[in-house]
């Protein structure tokens, strides 16, 4: 075997574990979405400001561990696979896009006030819930091709 063959076999080895990874951080970050959100009843004595800080924090790992970890060897064309080079020229301004809305919410809630839980929270955790949704079916047409 040569050595291009056991390197582009290692390389899809870590590009696998990290998918794992990814999808894993994405399960945890929409059960934390759904109990602050109220979709799902908290099992848990958590403050509604715990929550939040979870979810964000959880939430900024997981964009982070997408870009950083999964898609940085596509952005930096070390890709080979044409097919996974074409999806993510058209999928990723869209995740980027989603990626700027989470951001967005983790930073106006770093101060958590209750007056932001009482006006705002609903309304933004709607806005947020929409972009990950959106993520997760673009991720997932990524991931598919890069699993193929």
């Amino acid at each position: 075997m040569s050595n291009t063959t056991v390197t582009a076999k290692q390389e899809r080895s870590q590009t696998n574990i990290l998918i794992a990874e990814l999808l894993e951080e994405r399960k945890e970050v929409w059960s934390v979405y759904c109990a602050v959100s109220g979709i799902e009843d908290r099992a848990n004595d958590k403050s509604m400001e715990d929550l939040v800080q979870e979810f964000c924090q959880l939430s900024v790992d997981y964009i982070s561990l997408g870009h950083f970890g999964v898609y940085q060897r596509i952005l930096d064309g070390k890709e080979r696979r044409k097919s996974i080079v074409l999806a993510a020229e058209r999928i990723y301004p869209l995740i980027s896009k989603a990626t700027e809305a989470v951001l967005d919410f983790n930073d106006k809630y770093q101060k958590l006030t209750p007056a932001m839980i009482l006006h705002d929270l609903a309304d933004d955790l709607s806005l947020v819930g929409e972009h990950l949704a959106n993520r997760i079916e673009w991720e997932d047409e990524l991931l598919g091709e890069m699993l193929a």
